[in-house]
């Protein structure tokens, strides 16, 4: 997972690197999570502020939609809770860089994915309850109407803010797993020192089959027929020829 020799993996270098402030801030990641920081601090600054009224009929304050305050409550968690995890995803991917464990930087892309996807829903459902609530809030005397629309308006654009954070971290997650899968080697220099090589490929070995060889004592045919010496009796010593044994 860790030694893969390329040169980054999930957004940063493999072997740590430094932090260069001016490279982070027009990353367009970090951009959009500015965005969304900004946004977060809207919607429950507008319900914070001058989402509660007091209607004519009651002393107690209630929310300027439809009066249903689970509504200005739901916004308001939201907001919070997105403002907080802006800030910690930007400490997260200002120190991203300095990690040299690719494990630790997959799981910060993989929680940078799923809080995304998740708030990206949430925000859309958040969306959906403040418009669908403020339809049918059809009595606007003494409702601060601005505040209201400022609210809608920018939980629709935290949709879009936090869905293209969930592009971009699903982006990363996978450049990082193809990077991290698939490692490449390089073969090491030879050692000069060595008297033998580094590496030694045997050749294939194939036995060979020994066939004996008939040998004849005394050859018929061929040219070695000429080169054989002839059979020559021991001859008898001249000097006996005549000898005959005597007769008793």
């Amino acid at each position: 997972m860790e030694e893969t020799g390329g040169a980054s993996a999930y957004g940063a270098s493999l072997a740590g690197g430094g932090f260069d402030f001016q490279k982070f801030i027009r990353q367009p990641q970090t951009i959009v999570r500015f965005l969304s920081w900004i946004f977060a601090i809207v919607v429950f600054a507008c319900i914070t502020t001058e989402g509660y009224v007091n209607p004519i009929h009651s002393s107690e304050a209630k929310c300027i939609f439809n009066q249903n305050d689970s509504a200005c409550q739901y916004a308001v968690s939201i907001g919070v809770i997105a403002f907080l995890a802006c800030v910690a995803f930007l400490v997260l991917d200002a120190y991203l860089p300095l990690m040299s464990n690719a494990q630790e930087r997959k799981y910060a892309v993989m929680a940078d994915l799923g809080f995304s996807g998740v708030w990206t829903f949430l925000w859309f459902v958040c969306f959906c309850l403040l418009a669908s609530q403020w339809g049918r809030t059809h009595d606007v005397s003494g409702i601060p109407e601005d505040a209201a629309r400022a609210t809608v308006a920018f939980s629709f654009f935290s949709i879009a803010t936090w869905g293209i954070l969930t592009y971009f971290a699903l982006g990363r997650y996978r450049r990082g797993v193809d990077e991290v899968a698939v490692p490449t080697y390089a073969e090491p220099p030879p050692d000069h020192h060595t008297p033998y090589p580094p590496t030694y490929a045997p050749t294939s070995y194939a036995p060979t089959t020994y066939t004996p060889t008939t040998y004849s004592v005394y050859p018929t045919s061929g040219p070695d027929a000429l080169l054989q010496p002839s059979f020559i009796p021991n001859p008898q010593p001249q000097g006996d020829e005549g000898y005959q044994p005597p007769n008793y």
